[in-house]
């Protein structure tokens, strides 16, 4: 059974499940679940690590955050990434989340375009991303289908993506927010140092009764004429609009703010309905590599590509998610030969 935490207006202390970490939560009354997190030492250890310009550093932290909130719902061993390619000034955004608790993320981007983007004011997710689309992979394992959903990124948001996903693949009633700050931290005797900050939350209607779990009607795109189309959008929930209403009202800053924590930006939300948490879950930025796995990936390459690779009698291979570099003999590797 799940252990819970009461969160009230009139309850005593309780432990804040803090910065680097996922609370599930539950708002009863209005049948809705969610997970908020706020991302401290993590997102920070991610961005500083590869110094990438704020704007890409920004975008990548809004995919990080969206990661964190899918990701930690797994109910199995196994990965959540999620990828985006596009034509826009940054091509590729990769999160790899590993169960329980394991986070990686890298970016691709054009120089050029990313410093013209943002001499013109053009630094927006969606303006920074262009067209394209947004992979979500589920990977249980080898031995295991993967499941992958994609959406079109069409000039939209991270978090527009994520409600047309949503509303496509899952059929579930979403709202998400996103978002990523630069803060000045000072401690005492210590030169202010900058620190990246995020922070998230996703909310889903998520009913029992049949009558409210009713979606309305997708539209059945070019039927002719003469046929009477039923009204494709239906009603919206009561309880599902209040929902959306109170998740709009959250600033960027309660989602970045040191100060803030996710326990008081829940009773800020729902404290006149009653929000009830459960176990935070933690991240921490990890990446998957090792000197024995970039070995067997280079077994599988031929000993063409093994000779093309070896420079000065090494082969040199460096992550592209946490920057860290292996050496190899080629001897290794059958039909590597040494320089």
């Amino acid at each position: 059974m799940t252990s819970e935490r009461q969160a009230a207006t009139d309850a005593g202390p309780i432990d804040l499940a803090g910065d680097d970490a996922v609370l599930p939560f539950a708002v009863e009354p209005l049948d809705v679940r969610g997970r908020v997190v706020y991302l401290g030492d993590t997102v920070d250890a991610i961005l500083q690590r590869h110094a990438y310009p704020p704007a890409v550093s920004r975008l990548l932290g809004e995919a990080i955050v969206l990661t964190a909130l899918l990701g930690t719902s797994l109910k199995f061993d196994g990965r959540f990434i999620l990828q985006t390619q596009t034509d826009g000034p940054v091509s590729m955004l990769v999160v790899d989340f590993e169960t329980p608790d394991a986070i990686r993320a890298c970016a691709k981007f054009k120089d050029e375009a990313v410093a013209e983007a943002v001499a013109a004011g053009r630094t927006s997710s969606a303006e920074l991303l262009g067209s394209g689309t947004l992979a979500m992979t589920i990977d249980q394992g080898r031995h295991m289908n993967r499941y992958q959903g994609v959406v079109a990124l069409d000039g939209g948001s991270l978090e527009d993506v994520a409600h047309q996903y949503f509303a496509q693949s899952e059929q579930i009633p979403t709202r998400v927010r996103l978002a990523v700050a630069e803060v000045l931290e000072r401690q005492p005797g210590e030169t202010p140092s900058h620190a990246w900050r995020a922070g998230g939350l996703i909310v889903q209607f998520l009913p029992e009764s049949p009558e409210r779990m009713r979606k309305p009607d997708l539209h059945p795109g070019d039927a002719p004429e003469d046929v009477d189309l039923p009204d494709a959008g239906g009603e919206v929930d009561d309880a599902w609009v209040e929902a959306q209403v109170l998740v709009d009202t959250i600033k960027d800053v309660e989602l970045t703010d040191p100060a803030m924590a996710a326990e008081r930006l829940l009773i800020r939300l729902f404290h006149e309905r009653g929000v009830r948490v459960f176990d935070p879950r933690p991240l921490h930025d990890r990446c998957r590599c090792s000197h024995e796995r970039v070995g067997e990936m280079l077994r599988g390459f031929s000993a063409d590509d093994i000779d093309h690779m070896t420079v000065d009698g090494q082969i040199e291979v460096t992550c592209e998610f946490c920057n860290s570099t292996y050496h190899f003999d080629p001897a290794e590797f059958d039909g590597g030969e040494t320089s």
